[in-house]
């Protein structure tokens, strides 16, 4: 390592004006990562045209400043309200919500933040002593080693499915449909119906803000009272503490599961195309499978919000690899990127480290100071957040209902897409009625058109399905695919067995 340019790119980022416009990019990344539907994406194309007239590390600092604020964004309406702020933060609610629900909000809010900074610094230290091997073994990957890994996601359904192992596989098969909706990647055209707005497919925001935040509301209306009760104007007054110490102690107990799922997160992060939700989900299914208390998964363990958090953030770390290693972006935010580098004058690609060492080291230096921010914006304003839950529901509805009817809108500017959040809210909140767990709906969804896309790919380059196996690393994937469907049946069928035994017992 050259450590006179590391110094140097130190200097560089902590110069009082590329410090600010970190710090602007964190704050409005962890705002549009918190509102549904308004994506950190969004943020950052619409931060791009900011950057022309700023030198190339400012530029590039205020969108990894957005980029690493809208990733532990997304946890605050997930936590607080049961809605994903964005795809990623989707696993986060399974047991962040929960224990908000059990007036534990400040104690979730306070394990996501620290697992999400936590995730964020591991990330990046990953990412500098390992970028360049790492960048090497995702080199190796082509689409037979990408289907084979969103095969190994997808088999993670069962551990998301609460128990019915039936139900779970309905509701991932009704995902994988809802992804086939539109052009295929062969290029024609399915499932149509004869309505134009279906032919570009379903974009998962709305889907997403659909199955979780209408059908919550949905729920929500049922419990609902029209006028206020002295118990909810009481309430509004009650002061909220933060437990910290209990916070260190949540995060000392899962320190092992914080960093497995930092790495998977790097990891996966690194592969072209793979994405943070198949992150969130690996990371989740492995801290749930070696955790001692695996039945509380799902029910407001705080297991469950650092695996879905460190990774989820870790990502950003990995997801630079191949963006500057091999100029090859991860995901639309890293082609934005891209494009604000080539824009001025510098090409990703191997000859990066070698030819700008200065604006390599500064991304690792603008990546660790983004989660310091992070830290304490999130910290700063956490009390305020907290507030949000002890608003009555009969206000907070209808806003919650406005602000993500918005946000889908705002997505693509088109009408049909508030549509999609009311049709899917209802199948949401039907689904939910027959216990049919929606997690699995959206690992269907979201790593469904990657799976179809990327096996298209693989027999348009090679016909013989035997390059699947033939090639170590997806023959690997696939292995640990196969292990996880027999370790889920396995598990099902142990937890049959233990309700049978207890209903004797009953009886």
């Amino acid at each position: 390592m050259d450590m006179t340019s590391i110094i140097l790119a130190i200097q560089e980022v902590l110069q009082p004006l590329t410090l600010l416009y970190l710090l602007i990019g964190v704050f409005f990344g962890i705002v549009a990562g918190a509102i549904p539907g308004f994506t950190f994406t969004m943020a950052i194309i619409l931060a791009f045209p900011f950057t022309f007239g700023m030198a190339p590390v400012q530029g590039l600092t205020l969108m990894i400043g957005i980029y690493i604020g809208g990733l532990s964004g997304g946890l605050i309406s997930g936590i607080l309200l049961g809605i994903p702020g964005t795809p990623s933060s989707v696993v986060t609610i399974f047991d962040g919500f929960p224990m908000s629900k059990k007036g534990q909000s400040a104690r979730a809010l306070g394990i996501g933040i620290a697992s999400s900074v936590l995730g964020t610094i591991i990330g990046a230290i990953l990412l500098f002593f390992l970028g360049p091997i790492i960048s090497k073994v995702a080199l190796q990957f082509g689409p037979w080693e990408i289907f084979a890994l969103v095969v190994f996601a997808l088999t993670l359904i069962a551990g998301l499915s609460g128990g019915n192992l039936t139900k779970g596989l309905i509701a991932g098969c009704l995902g994988l449909l809802i992804g086939t909706i539109g052009v295929a990647p062969t290029g024609t055209i399915r499932f149509d119906f004869g309505f134009p707005s279906l032919t570009g497919g379903l974009s998962p925001i709305p889907v997403l803000i659909g199955l979780f935040a209408f059908s919550q509301l949905l729920k929500n209306i049922e419990e609902i009272k029209l006028s206020y009760s002295s118990q909810e104007k009481s309430t509004l007054t009650k002061k909220v503490s933060i437990p910290y110490l209990q916070v260190i102690k949540d995060i000392y107990k899962e320190k092992w599961n914080l960093v497995r799922s930092s790495t998977i997160g790097c990891f996966i992060g690194a592969l072209p195309a793979a994405g943070a939700e198949s992150a969130n989900f690996i990371s989740y299914d492995r801290a749930k499978k070696a955790a001692k208390d695996k039945e509380q998964y799902g029910k407001g363990h705080p297991g469950g919000i650092v695996a879905a958090e460190s990774s989820n953030n870790s990502v950003a770390g990995g997801a630079f690899i191949p963006t500057i290693t091999l100029g090859i972006p991860g995901d639309v935010a890293q082609a934005v990127m891209i494009g604000a580098l080539i824009l001025h004058g510098i090409t990703p690609g191997p000859g990066l480290f070698s030819q700008q060492p200065i604006l390599v080291n500064s991304i690792y230096v603008a990546i660790i100071c983004s989660a310091l921010f992070v830290l304490l914006l999130q910290t700063l304003l956490l009390p305020i957040l907290i507030r949000i839950t002890l608003v009555p529901k009969s206000l907070l509805i209808p806003s919650i209902l406005v602000f993500s009817t918005v946000g889908a809108f705002a997505l693509n500017n088109r009408p049909f897409d508030i549509w999609v959040v009311l049709i899917f809210g209802i199948i949401g909140f039907l689904l939910e009625k027959a216990k049919v767990p929606l997690g699995p709906v959206i690992l269907g969804l979201i790593l469904g058109p990657t799976l179809e896309g990327e096996m298209t790919r693989a027999f348009q380059i090679s016909s013989e399905i035997s390059t699947f196996f033939t090639r170590p690393i997806s023959l690997a994937f696939l292995l640990l695919a196969i292990g996880s469907i027999f370790f889920s049946i396995r598990q099902n069928k142990k937890g049959v067995e233990q309700s049978s035994e207890s209903l004797k017992k009953v009886v």
